[in-house]
C-alpha cells in the first residue's frame, strides 16, 4: 500500500482510508456492524495495507470509536495507525453537547479519546462549519488540544470554500494550527467542490479526503439497484431539502458501468479510480461492511483512466447545490 502526504504536511497515511462509520451497536443504524462482525473488516484492512482509519464521535454516538479502539488494542499497534475522528454533530444536551465553541472542543476531545482507549489523536476534524461561533474561539481551542498533545493535526469537512478559508486565515493572524485536511463530498455524482474548494486546496497545499467517494455505492452497481443500507435509509434528500441524486444521474452510471465491462473489473473501481485520478486528493475514504469493498479500493490503485474513459465517465454530470453545508 501507498503511503502519501496529508496536502503539504509530515503526516503520511495510506493512500485509502478506512471509513468507520459502518460501525457500531446497532442503536441508530441496524446496518452498523458491531465488534465481532467488524473483525474481518479491520483485519483485511491491516492485511491490505489500510492504515488510515476514520470514524467520529456521532458514529453511532460513540460507539463507533470505542469499536475503533477495541480493534485498534486487539488487532494492531498504536504507533502503526493514523486515527482520524471528528467533533461537531449533537451528542447529548448542554453547552458542550455540540458544535465548536471552547467548552465543546474541551468536552469532546477527552471524550473521544476515552472511547477510543488512547492518549492521542493523529487527526482531529470538525464535523461541520459552526455558524453559531466565533470562529477564533474554535480556531485557539483547536490549538490548544493540539499544543496539549491531546491532537497531533487538524481537518475540516464539509463547508463553503470561503468559510474555510476564513478559518485558515484567523488561524495564521494568530499563529494557531492551521488545518493539513479536508474531508469533503466527491464523486463523480458530486462534482462541486471542483469549482471553489478543490482549487482552493492545491492553492493552500491541504489535502483532500473525500467522503462517499462512490457516491453512497450508486456507482458502485447498476442504476436502481438499492444496497441494504440505502434502503432502510429510504432517503431522498438531504436536510436542506436538496435532491441527494438527479434522473441525469443515471447516465454517468450507465457510463461507469460500460467502461467497467469494457476493462472487466467493478463498478466500484472505476468510480474510484476517477476520484483518486484528481492531484490534490491524499485518500478516498472507504466506508467497507463486505471484503470486497475494501478489495475494490485497494484494486482501484492499479487503474489509469484514458482520456476517453474520462470524458464518458465526466459528460453528463448536471452541477447541483452541495448536500449538507450551512
Amino acid at each position: 500500500m501507498e503511503q502519501v502526504r496529508l496536502g503539504s504536511s509530515g503526516l503520511r497515511v495510506s493512500r485509502i482510508a478506512l471509513g468507520c462509520m459502518s460501525f457500531g451497536d446497532g442503536t441508530r443504524a441496524t446496518w452498523a456492524l458491531g465488534d465481532e462482525a467488524a473483525e474481518p473488516i479491520f483485519r483485511q484492512a491491516l492485511e491490505l495495507g489500510i492504515t488510515f482509519w476514520d470514524t467520529a464521535n456521532i458514529y453511532g454516538i460513540g460507539t463507533s470509536e470505542e469499536i475503533v479502539g477495541r480493534a485498534l488494542r486487539k488487532y494492531t499497534s498504536r504507533d502503526d495507525i493514523v486515527l482520524a475522528t471528528k467533533l461537531f454533530q449533537p451528542m447529548y444536551e448542554g453547552p458542550g453537547g455540540r458544535g465548536l465553541s471552547r467548552r465543546a472542543v474541551m468536552e469532546q476531545v477527552d471524550a473521544s479519546l476515552r472511547r477510543l482507549g488512547t492518549d492521542y489523536i493523529d487527526l482531529y476534524q470538525i464535523h461541520r462549519f459552526d455558524p453559531e461561533t466565533p470562529i477564533e474561539e474554535t480556531m485557539e481551542a483547536l490549538h490548544d488540544v493540539v499544543k496539549a498533545g491531546k491532537v497531533r493535526y487538524l481537518g475540516a469537512s464539509s463547508m463553503w470554500a470561503w468559510q474555510f478559508a476564513t478559518m485558515q486565515h484567523a488561524a495564521d493572524l494568530h499563529g494557531w494550527t492551521r488545518f493539513i485536511s479536508m474531508q469533503d463530498q466527491y464523486s463523480l455524482l458530486h462534482r462541486e467542490e471542483e469549482r471553489e474548494m478543490l482549487p482552493l486546496l492545491a492553492y493552500q497545499g491541504v489535502g483532500s479526503i473525500p467522503w462517499s467517494p462512490l457516491a453512497g455505492g450508486k456507482v458502485a452497481r447498476p442504476w436502481g439497484d438499492v444496497s441494504t443500507r440505502r434502503s432502510s435509509e429510504n432517503r431522498q434528500t438531504d436536510q436542506h431539502g436538496n435532491l441527494l441524486h438527479l434522473d441525469s444521474d443515471k447516465d454517468i452510471v450507465d457510463a461507469v458501468e460500460k467502461v467497467a465491462q469494457a476493462r472487466g473489473v467493478s463498478m466500484a473501481q472505476i468510480g474510484l479510480a476517477w476520484v483518486l485520478k484528481h492531484p490534490v486528493v491524499s485518500a478516498p475514504i472507504v466506508g467497507a461492511t463486505k471484503p470486497q469493498h475494501l478489495a475494490d479500493a485497494v484494486a482501484a490503485l492499479d487503474i489509469a483512466l484514458t482520456d476517453d474513459e474520462i470524458s464518458a465517465l465526466e459528460e453528463h454530470y448536471v452541477t447541483r447545490r452541495p448536500t449538507y453545508y450551512r
